[in-house]
């Protein structure tokens, strides 16, 4: 996410940045090979706090974001820097103004760590959870019925408040806002798995990105429920697709294996300082992407 040190060339200064500047700063995005639309960058910057340089042309040169996640948790995001301005500390400089911020607060940093970012921030502090996956897939997988008694269904407006209750103690984190945005932003992605009684038993949600369909987060009581829940929204996406999947998943990897999906990277859940409930993935069988958390 980050490069390494080297000797800075020029000081840059940190200007916020605003969501009315998601057109302007997306090409970090572009540049980096990454998957975010403008669409991705308005709503971030509007849901979370935005950092970045600009050169003396006025362009965005590096970027930076932390998004709340609830009192005691915030994600740190989106730390790009353009290639000419690598190896001049300007990113590491980002990445910790966002960790004095999340830490003034009283709250728990967390991200996910490229294998490149990783050594980077090891020596600040943070600590592993667990490993993550990014599968691309070309096709659609072989379609997978739910368990008995579970209904798969389109989700609704009068859910959001159910699912942001029903995600909270299974995800480890407070994103009621986040959730409501990719349910009503791709509601045909959007589905909700529950009992006979009307219970939750699960969710997916996804979104268009710039160059795949992105599937995430899914949340779910059990792996045959996910398994239904993603098979169904892949049915209805537009392909290709990418899907961030914790690797204790074996399931969900054989399945998408069978279907040709490969995964050239991979991530590693970090946090400084202990988050509850997030170092537990057995019920996030799918995250939202490393730049919503």
């Amino acid at each position: 996410m980050v490069s390494t040190e080297g000797a800075p060339t020029e000081v840059l200064a940190v200007s916020p940045i605003d969501a009315e500047q998601a057109e302007a700063v997306w090409p970090l995005s572009i540049e980096a090979g990454w998957n975010q639309n403008a669409a991705d960058w308005r709503f971030m910057l509007a849901a979370g706090r935005g950092y970045g340089c600009t050169g003396t042309d006025g362009r965005w040169q590096a970027s930076s974001l932390v998004l709340p996640l609830g009192q005691k948790l915030a994600w740190i995001s989106m730390v790009l820097v353009t290639k000419d301005r690598r190896r001049g500390g300007v990113g590491t400089g980002l990445l910790k103004r966002c960790i004095d911020e999340v830490r003034a607060a009283g709250a728990v940093a967390g991200l996910d760590a490229t294998e490149l970012g990783r050594p980077i921030y090891l020596p600040l502090g943070f600590h592993d959870l667990y490993r993550i996956s990014r599968w691309h897939l070309d096709r659609v997988p072989q379609a997978k019925a739910p368990p008995p008694g579970i209904t798969v269904r389109s989700v609704e407006l009068a859910d959001l408040p159910r699912l942001a209750t029903y995600d909270r103690p299974l995800s480890g984190m407070e994103r009621p806002t986040i959730l409501a945005h990719l349910a009503m932003r791709q509601r045909g992605l959007a589905s909700v798995a529950e009992t006979p009684s009307g219970k939750i038993a699960g969710f997916v949600l996804g979104r268009e990105g710039r160059v795949a369909t992105s599937l995430g987060p899914v949340v779910a009581d059990s792996e045959a429920i996910a398994l239904a829940l993603t098979a169904h929204a892949m049915a209805s996406a537009t392909l290709p697709f990418i899907i961030d999947v914790p690797d204790a998943h074996l399931d969900i990897k054989a399945w998408l294996e069978a279907a040709g999906a490969v995964s050239p990277r991979g991530y590693m859940r970090m946090t400084l300082g202990d988050a509850k409930g997030l170092d537990d993935p057995s019920h996030v069988f799918a995250l939202a992407g490393p730049e919503l958390g």
